[in-house]
């Protein structure tokens, strides 16, 4: 692990500025239930016919609350033209950073790598300075893939990206993203109560600017366990642990943001939230104040919650 130097202090660790994108075809998506245990199929089933709107509602109800909170939201549309089920969940595709790079990154089932969508970010050089587009995407013809920051964690302010191995996570993918952002990777293997690899690290990890949610119980190696714990308390965070429960409840599915105002939230699903204890709750509003909305449907369909549907601009503004 790195020594930290004042100067990592440079790169905030949340912004006030997120990209979302409201969705049109909303659905379970077969092609990714394999790997992802928090897809319901009898849930999937449940809603069939109605998912698609009522998932256009959760989506607009979570818009709006971020938009009393302050936060600068940057929305887009997806279209009728493309299946593209999983859409809503934007952070799998793409991440944008304070160096003005961009990246796009391999995506494992074929039907979201039309997710990829250049015009958004030609639309977002009005606003921001975008000096490089780094494309990983050609990683999906060897078979390897890295979705982004679902599958990475980021502690932007000390450059470390956590990552739980899967199937959806390769390490060479890994090494590609670290060696053109320079990054340093902390890397793990991470498995549920029944031993199914986790298929996204941010489903059992949150990193905040001085404060981190985790499960750790899912990390079976003591060594492992040991070394994540370890980055987190040198870069001084304050660890809550979270129970595999809450993570089956999206628990760890939660991004800390800003508003204009620098005010700090932390959002996250109803579900995610009433799964806290009280203590943890404490915990966390000693941090940002939380803000939840019901993804009831938007998570047992696509088996992603709130952090998933926001991705964050920290590229700079022109």
């Amino acid at each position: 692990m790195r020594v930290i130097t004042s100067s990592a202090q440079i790169q905030p660790q949340s912004t006030s500025r997120i990209m979302m994108i409201r969705p049109v075809r909303f659905g379970f998506n077969a092609e990714t239930a394999e790997s992802n245990e928090f897809q319901q199929h009898s849930f999937a089933l449940s809603t069939h016919g109605t998912a698609g709107d009522l998932a256009k509602e959760e989506f607009d109800l979570m818009i709006d609350q971020l938009k009393k909170a302050g936060v600068d939201l940057h929305v887009f549309d997806d279209n009728e033209d493309i299946l593209r089920p999983d859409a809503v969940f934007s952070n799998n595709w793409v991440s944008f950073h304070q160096s003005g790079k961009v990246v796009l990154y391999p995506m494992m089932a074929e039907n979201r790598r039309a997710e990829r969508r250049l015009d958004i970010i030609e639309r977002l050089k009005d606003d921001f300075k975008i000096e490089e587009i780094i494309d990983l995407s050609y990683f999906e013809e060897q078979g390897k893939f890295l979705e982004g920051t679902g599958s990475m964690v980021l502690d932007r302010r000390y450059k470390i990206a956590y990552a739980c191995l899967s199937p959806r996570t390769h390490p060479d993918v890994l090494e590609a993203f670290a060696d053109a952002l320079g990054y340093e990777i902390v890397a793990f293997s991470a498995s549920d109560e029944n031993g199914k690899p986790v298929y996204h690290t941010n489903v059992i990890m949150c990193v905040g600017d001085v404060f981190a949610v985790v499960c750790l119980e899912a990390i079976k190696d003591p060594d492992e366990r040991q070394m994540v714990r370890a980055a987190l308390e040198e870069t001084k965070k304050y660890i809550i642990e979270i129970s595999f429960d809450q993570v089956r409840h999206f628990a760890g599915n939660m991004l800390m943001v800003r508003n204009n105002k620098s005010d700090k939230f932390l959002v996250m699903s109803t579900q995610a939230y009433d799964s806290l204890t009280s203590p943890q709750k404490q915990a966390l509003s000693d941090y940002a104040r939380i803000l939840h909305t019901d993804l009831g449907v938007i998570e047992g369909n696509g088996g992603g919650s709130a952090r998933c549907m926001m991705t964050e601009i920290h590229l700079p503004r022109k």
